[in-house]
């Protein structure tokens, strides 16, 4: 269970502690292009359905791309089908490239932990298998750094129950099956964007509306 507390400004409040202590769409190519004059860097997040959790980051001001699929697990180019039978070991993941002159590492963090819950093992809602466990899949070590940092904090400060997120080194990501790709965007009067998906943005909005894009 959460206490009550604004995430977002206990994150921001530790900042200066911390510092102490395969085919792209038509409609993405000049998004892809404008990243080599940026400061980008790049995130893998496992929060649950990747489907929500694009919803969600593709919304952000500062996010240049997210793009659905699977990471940490053995098997070469898995497909949805055997991901979701358990057998690949990889979970559901966004890979989100970001401009980091608009959007910080920190403020990714929050969106991430606020919005699921990280203390339910292989488990969001009624979506249940290792696919939808909790996980950090860093590509550096600041990072890694503050991954850390911040779970630490946060279960010392926030969260009761203990958080079960995994933070692990980047290894691999392959982009799951063009139908999953803007899902959300493409698909919003399925039964399941209805009931799961458009709440949990809804949600998300009002908590966030003043990083959005506009």
């Amino acid at each position: 269970m959460k206490k009550a507390i604004n995430l977002f400004g206990f994150l921001i409040s530790l900042v200066s502690l911390f510092a102490c202590a395969n085919g792209i769409p038509e409609n993405k190519i000049e998004v892809k292009r404008q990243t080599m004059s940026l400061n980008t860097d790049t995130i893998t997040f496992g929060a649950g359905c990747f489907w929500c959790v694009e919803a969600i980051f593709q919304s952000l001001h500062g996010v240049l791309s997210v793009e659905s699929g699977y990471s940490g697990g053995e098997v070469v180019n898995p497909t949805y089908k055997a991901v979701c039978a358990g057998s690949t070991g990889h979970a559901e993941v966004c890979q989100i490239v970001y401009d980091t002159t608009a959007i910080s590492f920190e403020e990714l963090l929050e969106v991430f932990w606020q919005t699921h819950d990280p203390t339910t093992l292989n488990r969001q809602g009624n979506d249940v298998g290792s696919q939808y466990r909790s996980a950090i899949f860093y590509h550096n070590d600041s990072q890694k750094e503050k991954a850390i940092f911040y779970k630490k904090k946060l279960q010392e400060t926030v969260f009761d129950s203990p958080i079960v997120t995994e933070i692990t080194p980047f290894t691999n990501f392959y982009k799951a099956e063009n139908y999953h790709q803007d899902y959300f965007s493409l698909n919003g009067e399925q039964p399941y964007c209805q009931m799961v998906i458009a709440p949990k943005v809804e949600k998300f909005k009002k908590a966030f509306g003043s990083k959005l894009k506009q």
